[in-house]
C-alpha cells in the first residue's frame, strides 16, 4: 500500500531529525513534491535538503517554487537567499529584507529560522553562505 503524502513527507522529516543522510532523503522529498505539487513546506525541505549536499541548482529552483507557493515563508526565502549565494546570482538583498520582516512580526518565525540555521550549521560546518545568512538575520 501506498504511503499518504502527509504520511511519507512526515516520516522524510523523523529520519531527518534523526540524522539520516540529506542524500538519502532527497528522493523521499522529491516523491512528496512529486505527489503534492503545491506543498510549500516539501518544496522548502527539498530545497534544504540540496543545499546541505552542494547542489545549489537544484536547490534554487525547489526554493523558487516554495517561495512562489507561499510567499510568507521565511524558511523557503533564506534557502532561495542561500542558493543564490552558491550560485553567485543577484538579488539577495530583497529576499533577506523580506525575511527580516517576516520574522520580525512573528517570533516564533525568527526562532524556527536561527534553529534551522545552527542545524546546517552543525551538519555542514563552515558553510560560508549560511554564516552570512544568519549574520544578516542577527543584525537587526
Amino acid at each position: 500500500m501506498t504511503q499518504t503524502v502527509e504520511a511519507l513527507f512526515d516520516e522524510g522529516l523523523e529520519r531527518y531529525k534523526a540524522g539520516e543522510d540529506p542524500d538519502v532523503l532527497i528522493p523521499v522529498f522529491k516523491e512528496v513534491c512529486d505527489r503534492s505539487r503545491k506543498t510549500s513546506a516539501a518544496w522548502t525541505c527539498l530545497s534544504w535538503l540540496y543545499l546541505l549536499t552542494d547542489k545549489p541548482s537544484p536547490a534554487f529552483t525547489a526554493a523558487q517554487r516554495a517561495v512562489k507557493i507561499n510567499p510568507q515563508d521565511p524558511q523557503a526565502r533564506v534557502n532561495l537567499v542561500l542558493s543564490m549565494l552558491e550560485l553567485s546570482k543577484p538579488g539577495v538583498r530583497s529576499h533577506i529584507e523580506i525575511t527580516q520582516q517576516l520574522i520580525m512580526a512573528v517570533p516564533e518565525l525568527k526562532e524556527e529560522v536561527m534553529q534551522n540555521l545552527e542545524d546546517g550549521l552543525a551538519r555542514k560546518p563552515n558553510w560560508k553562505s549560511l554564516e552570512r545568512v544568519k549574520a544578516w538575520m542577527t543584525e537587526f
